[in-house]
């Protein structure tokens, strides 16, 4: 990838080859783990591992079943989504995400790109996972590849301020946000992983070094 990629061509296909190729190493590696653990708290306000997954599971059931009633994916509807979950097993849970993450491709493809954005969410949770774990690889790892060009498309579509970002974990730059601007994009010197976490809100751990100028941290949240 180059600085002069703008990622205005979608892939269809891509949002998908996400979510399965990180179902592949999420599920196996949820099923190793005692049920204690998905009581562990995550960065996500209230949200117990547990709840997250849940979370996860409902959204990817919504996709393939195609209910999107009014208010969906609201703080609210999220809840409900979890309080409707909270007799299920854990085992049920991850059943569901790991359902969902391999039949939920074929549906975002075709929605023209209106729900490419939940293939890069559920990306990231798992990466809210690994993290309230202490595991390797939160919002980075062996998808890192498929998340960065979804992550940069996503920015263009949705007109984001643009960035150009040299990434210490790669060797060409990577261009994100809007087409074009009033001046020079901003600049954002760093880790990979730490780019993802500035885009969906994520704090980067104490004492993580970046440099990020022409943008603040909240412009750049995808999620805000």
């Amino acid at each position: 990838m180059t600085a002069a990629d703008s990622y205005d061509v979608r892939d269809p296909e891509l949002p998908g080859r996400l979510l399965v190729a990180e179902r592949d190493v999420l599920v196996p590696l949820l099923r190793e783990r005692a049920e204690e653990d998905f009581a562990a708290g995550t960065c996500c306000p209230g949200w117990s591992v547990r709840d997250v997954l849940a979370h996860c599971g409902a959204a990817l059931s919504r996709v393939v079943e195609g209910r999107f009633e009014e208010g969906v994916f609201s703080p609210e509807a999220n809840d409900r989504d979890i309080a409707e979950r909270e007799g299920w097993s854990v085992a049920e849970i991850v059943d569901e995400v790991e359902r969902g993450m391999g039949a939920a491709g074929g549906v975002i493809a075709d929605a023209g790109g209106a729900l490419d954005g939940i293939a890069l969410g559920e990306w990231v949770h798992a990466g809210d996972v690994r993290e309230a774990w202490g595991l390797p690889g939160a919002y980075g790892g062996s998808q890192l590849a498929l998340a960065l060009p979804l992550l940069a498309h996503l920015t263009h579509v949705r007109g984001t301020v643009p960035l150009h970002a040299d990434l210490d974990d790669l060797d060409d730059p990577l261009r994100l946000g809007a087409s074009s601007g009033d001046g020079p994009p901003a600049r954002y010197i760093g880790g990979a992983t730490t780019l993802v976490r500035l885009y969906s809100g994520r704090r980067p751990p104490a004492g993580t070094s970046y440099e990020l100028a022409g943008a603040t941290e909240a412009e750049l949240n995808l999620y805000a």
